[in-house]
């Protein structure tokens, strides 16, 4: 067991007397009896503030320490390399230390233990550039020379790749005048074929050195190891710079044999042509940018067109600058079907862009080229829509070399080609048979023609087609040939309202009126048309154009039969008004008032009451115009009300939806059949009173 040792009197005194010591101290404090914040706040930064005014502006500097006697100077030299020899136990890998201990030596003139250092921290890393630079810089500031050559020798050969050693030998060796060692040494550097910047070192040496065959050796070197278009350029620019004209063209020209193609890029171009510039060959220039304009895409050539622009401006014609933009515009076209070859108004305005640009005859090839391209895109897929534009290309290739190259053998050979892409199984466009048809007719050859379009017509029957044959026929001239294709034409379609009426107007221009009423009846009495109306109103104005009013009349009354439209009611009411000559114009009207009658009986039977007011309202104006009184003041009575009402409103599936208001007629029989409206009517009119009264 421990025990513990106890504590003196006088030990517990001390403490008490301290402890009442503080006890008393705390209540002599004052007490705070206002505690409201005071007028002057003192915030964190004014007291960093102050704390930074009060430092002390100069930092504070270790005492110079001064040796007086050799042995205080072995002291301290002992006293710094133990530290540093204790440092470098301690991380042996650490080379800040060994340049710093290197340093110290040779601040203290002791070269030997300056170079053990160096050689001990190489022996640690080998590999630190920073480290060969330090020795090597000692040994040359020292003006210790073949020091400096053993230490520059022995990193190159360590590191071959690190150009810093490099540069610094050579420059070494240079500031000494010994230029052959200088060339020793790129010689030695070039054997590891280094970058750019060290063989226009080395020429640059020998240019300094004044010997320009030997800088051309080097280029020559040069190239051979990269064979890129910047060493060319270098090369020629060079020879430019000595006034050798036709050696840095050679230059140009060899680099453009021994190069790769896919070496040609814009810089090259660009450099050969302005050098061309710059030695006042403007044809040679203008050729170099139209070959690499060519050669390059348009994405790969932008500056190039830019300064080929700018060249034509200094140099060109205005036919030379035209020139430029069409070319311009061309590598923007191949860009744009090179990315999508289905975009066929691009093929379009290529195409025109090319035809603008014809000079000569010898033109003509690029404007087929482009064509043969464009048509050789066919769409993907057996559907019409994907076609229509197609279509216009062969058109417009038929149209250039019809019209442009005067070459009709060649257009007909063109529009033979269409008809056999498009796969008329599916579907076809008349507009390719009827263009080889016309080109034929303008060749005078009649009977092609007419072949082709019976082929259309056979293959693939539309009505274009028929309308267009019949159309070419009657400019012909043959009407018992425009007979026959109507009467296939009908066969073909018998529900074409259209078609019959074309054929009975062909008959009435003739004069064959017979011919045309037979065409008509024979259309009127088939079970199925596609638009009846218009061709009982063509039939109708037939009748009515050859004043036939009793065939008119029943004409009318078959289409009455057959439907009781409001139109076909005042169409023929309107017929016996126009059928009223001189002095029977009393007599139109009554008869074009009984039409009336009976439509307005019609539909109040039926009860349609807009058309009841319609017909009401048609034969009011004809009386205004020159009825009489009384029947004017007849009709007028039987005109209708004209009031809103409003209905429910019901919702896609029956549910309420709300009331809307819409307009009703009620006519003269309805207010007698229903006595209530009479009231409605006296108190709507009693209220328009009051409110006029009031106001």
């Amino acid at each position: 067991p421990t025990h513990t040792r106890p504590k003196s009197t006088a030990t517990v005194r001390a403490r008490r007397s301290r402890a009442a010591e503080k006890m008393s101290a705390m209540s002599n404090m004052p007490k705070v009896t206002n505690k409201q914040p005071a007028p002057m706040q003192i915030t964190a930064e004014q007291i960093l503030r102050e704390a930074r005014e009060r430092q002390e502006d100069e930092p504070y500097t270790a005492p110079a320490q001064k040796v007086m006697d050799p042995e205080e100077l072995a002291v301290y030299r002992m006293k710094e390399r133990k530290q540093y020899e204790d440092r470098l136990r301690m991380n042996r890998n650490a080379m800040g230390a060994w340049i710093k201990y290197a340093a110290f030596e040779e601040a203290q003139r002791d070269f030997e233990r300056a170079r053990s250092v160096y050689e001990r921290a190489i022996d640690v890393d080998h590999r630190n550039s920073a480290l060969w630079l330090k020795y090597a810089e000692m040994e040359m500031r020292n003006r210790h020379i073949n020091a400096a050559r053993n230490v520059w020798d022995r990193a190159v050969t360590l590191m071959p790749r690190m150009d810093q050693f490099w540069f610094k030998y050579i420059y070494m060796e240079e500031m000494l005048g010994n230029v052959a060692g200088a060339r020793a040494l790129f010689d030695r550097w070039t054997e590891w074929e280094p970058e750019d910047h060290a063989w226009t070192s080395f020429v640059r040496l020998e240019l300094r050195a004044n010997q320009p065959d030997r800088a051309r050796a080097v280029f020559q070197r040069y190239v051979a190891c990269h064979n890129l278009p910047r060493a060319w350029v270098k090369w020629a620019k060079f020879e430019e710079k000595q006034g050798q004209t036709a050696n840095s063209r050679a230059v140009f020209e060899a680099a453009m044999q021994e190069m790769d193609e896919r070496d040609h890029g814009e810089a090259f171009f660009l450099a050969f042509a302005q050098f061309e510039e710059r030695a006042k060959e403007a044809e040679r220039a203008r050729a170099i940018y139209k070959y690499a304009l060519e050669a390059l895409p348009r994405s790969q050539a932008l500056d190039l067109h830019k300064k080929y622009v700018q060249f034509e401006k200094q140099h060109g014609d205005r036919r030379g600058i035209e020139n430029v933009v069409v070319t311009r515009k061309r590598f923007a076209y191949e860009e744009a079907v090179k990315a999508d070859p289905h975009t066929y108004d691009v093929w379009f305005d290529y195409a025109r862009l090319e035809e603008s640009a014809i000079e000569a005859e010898a033109d003509y090839h690029r404007v087929r080229d482009v064509y043969e391209r464009a048509v050789a895109n066919v769409p993907p897929a057996a559907d019409k829509r994907l076609w229509r534009r197609y279509i216009y290309l062969w058109l417009k290739y038929a149209l250039f070399e019809e019209l442009t190259a005067l070459d009709a053998e060649r257009a007909a050979a063109v529009l033979a080609e269409a008809r056999r892409v498009v796969p008329h199984e599916h579907f076809t466009f008349a507009k390719l048979w009827v263009h080889a048809a016309h080109l034929e007719v303008r060749q005078k050859r009649l009977d092609a023609a007419r072949k082709l379009l019976g082929q259309a017509i056979g293959r693939c029957p539309k009505d274009k087609l028929f309308k267009e044959y019949v159309q070419l026929e009657l400019q012909l001239g043959d009407v018992e040939r425009c007979r026959k294709l109507y009467g296939r034409y009908l066969e073909w379609s018998p529900s074409n309202c259209a078609a019959w009426a074309a054929y009975a107007d062909l008959e009435a221009s003739l004069g064959e009126a017979s011919r045309s009423r037979a065409i008509f009846e024979l259309a009127v009495g088939q079970e199925q048309l596609d638009m009846p109306e218009s061709l009982w109103k063509a039939y109708l104005d037939f009748e009515i154009g050859a004043s036939e009013w009793d065939k008119a009349r029943a004409l009318y009354r078959r289409l009455l039969a057959r439907t009781r439209h409001v139109k076909v009611w005042l169409s023929f009411a309107t017929m016996e008004v126009e059928a009223g000559g001189e002095g029977e114009g009393e007599a139109a009207r009554e008869r074009a008032a009984a039409v009336y009658a009976e439509a307005e009986a019609s539909f109040r039977e039926s009860g349609q009451k807009d058309e009841r007011v319609l017909v009401l309202e048609a034969w009011r104006d004809m009386l205004a115009r020159g009825g009489s009184e009384a029947a004017l003041a007849s009709v007028e009575a039987k005109m209708p009300k004209r009031v809103k009402k409003r209905r429910p409103v019901l919702g896609e599936e029956g549910e309420a939806a709300g009331w809307e208001e819409y307009y009703d007629y009620i006519f003269a029989e309805e207010e007698a059949a229903a006595p209530s409206l009479k009231i409605l009517d006296m108190a709507r009119k009693w209220k328009k009173q009051k409110v006029e009264g009031d106001s």
